[in-house]
């Protein structure tokens, strides 16, 4: 489905492809011939999409279109600004990114080619991260000058560590995709041209899984993760009595226990 037979989807600007499979929503970098380079207009509605999930959708895919995810931010319509300017628009970038990774349905991200600057930041947002063979990150901008402000310094260092995100900003190091896989910045690396095809099976199964379990693992797990233990442990019961309660999750054990769910832990192959 294009963006413009979505009912009661937020308009997107001519940037951003919409389509649907099932209950998973594919939203696409559509600047092919600026390596999808993010404009303001694009991270305007990046937010506003993922403010206003439409009901049914249970999970987003979001990728590039043409042979890379993002180059980052679009230097061509970078404009001077003072210093309340720059704090305010770097701020707009944060609140869309926000909506991506605390928004209300699980987001996978197909990465192939520049994963480079605010392209990077934009990954870093997602839940789950695919990436190609083709895949390279960088942090360019410490050679250029200027510093993250799409929330980077925030994210990044949680998948990667400090100390190697201020080494890629410090020389300029770009990561191949296998690097990447290995470091931390991608949860899978799979063959040349596979990515959508994994990701789409990937956002599916997170699609099948109860809300509230998906809620919990989005805006609980990481604000227990940087509580203290005592804290995060009292956290965590509440959000297990929650979780546990709800009809979704009793139906499921139930099956489960009756043997038609089919949901074994399975070896790894």
């Amino acid at each position: 489905m294009r963006k413009e037979d979505a009912a009661g989807a937020p308009k997107l600007p001519e940037s951003l492809r919409l389509d649907m499979d099932g209950p998973v929503a594919i939203l696409r970098l559509e600047r092919a011939h600026k390596r999808n380079a993010l404009n303001d207009p694009t991270v305007l509605g990046i937010g506003a999409f993922f403010a206003q999930i439409q009901p049914g959708v249970r999970a987003v895919l979001l990728t590039g279109s043409g042979e890379h995810f993002s180059a980052g931010l679009d230097l061509s319509e970078l404009q001077e600004r003072d210093v309340v300017d720059g704090v305010m628009h770097s701020r707009m970038w944060h609140r869309a990114l926000d909506e991506v990774q605390f928004g209300s349905v699980p987001v996978v991200a197909v990465l192939q080619g520049a994963v480079v600057g605010g392209g990077l930041e934009l990954a870093a947002a997602a839940h789950i991260r695919v990436a190609e063979p083709s895949a390279f990150y960088a942090l360019p901008e410490g050679q250029r000058g200027i510093f993250v402000g799409g929330g980077g310094s925030a994210r990044i260092p949680r998948l990667i560590g400090a100390s190697r995100m201020a080494e890629m900003m410090l020389t300029g190091r770009a990561y191949s995709g296998e690097e990447g896989q290995q470091i931390g910045l991608s949860h899978y690396l799979v063959a040349p041209g596979e990515g959508l095809r994994k990701g789409l099976e990937l956002a599916h199964k997170v699609a099948s899984n109860a809300k509230m379990t998906n809620f919990a693992l989005m805006h609980a797990l990481p604000r227990i993760a940087e509580s203290s233990q005592d804290q995060g442990l009292f956290m965590e019961a509440l959000v297990a009595a929650i979780a546990q309660s709800a009809p979704e999750a009793k139906q499921r054990i139930a099956q489960f226990l009756s043997k038609q769910a089919g949901t074994r832990v399975q070896r790894p192959r």
